[in-house]
């Protein structure tokens, strides 16, 4: 049990570095004008995520949830 509890800060940083990096490597669409509502784009079509897109897109998600999960793990073992 020590060495679980030995090993969390490392598996935090290790994740939170895979998470900046996928969440950069995401391509974005919106420019300025989408964080007020608006849209600069000339189509208003929503894209899907497909393939590479969708892979990133959930492994952020997966990411995030298991440093979640490791740093509620490690707040409450200390």
């Amino acid at each position: 049990m020590n060495t679980i509890i030995n090993q969390l800060p490392l598996i935090q940083v290790i994740l939170s570095v895979l998470l900046v990096i996928v969440i950069l490597l995401q391509q974005s669409e919106e420019s300025l004008g989408g964080a007020f509502g608006g849209s600069d784009s000339t189509d208003s079509v929503k894209k899907t995520r497909r393939g590479g897109e969708k892979l990133m897109f959930n492994a952020a998600i997966t990411i995030a949830v298991l440093f979640t999960v490791t740093s509620i793990a490690s707040f409450l073992l200390n």
